[in-house]
């Protein structure tokens, strides 16, 4: 992969990300799923912690966006894209900014593969940074 197409390739999926993003605050779960494969794995920061396929991905999307507020926003940080062939890996830090409480941190990391000329999420891994001696979440760090 020559740098012209390694750098096109990694604008895609940090315009994925970004279009994610809108889609979630937009509460557009049809944008939310666009880029995901339909085989995709997730392991999620709640119930359930894991799915398999696309399918069950949506389902959470739909029953959690009710619960979000009218307006919102989500602030992202230290995004960060490898490429090697056919495969991607992209990780950040995000959070939701406008919800009631304090929110943490959820680390995400995110596996793209080259499928016909379209890169698809085909596992996302989110976690949240806790406190070993407390077990509670941490919500600021370096």
């Amino acid at each position: 992969m020559n740098d012209e197409t390694r750098s096109s390739a990694e604008q895609e999926i940090r315009n994925g990300i970004a279009d994610k993003h809108r889609a979630i605050c937009r509460k557009d779960v049809d944008g939310i799923m666009s880029n995901y494969a339909d085989d995709a794995v997730i392991f999620n920061v709640k119930p359930p912690f894991q799915m398999s396929g696309r399918h069950d991905w949506q389902q959470v999307w739909e029953t959690s966006l009710s619960h979000f507020p009218s307006s919102f926003t989500i602030e992202t940080k230290n995004l960060q894209v490898k490429i090697s062939g056919d495969l991607a890996v992209a990780h950040y830090l995000y959070r939701f900014a406008g919800l009631p409480g304090k929110q943490s941190w959820i680390r995400n990391t995110a596996v793209y593969q080259r499928r016909g000329s379209h890169w698809r999420m085909a596992h996302e891994h989110h976690s949240v940074p806790f406190d070993p001696e407390t077990s509670k979440a941490v919500f600021e760090f370096e």
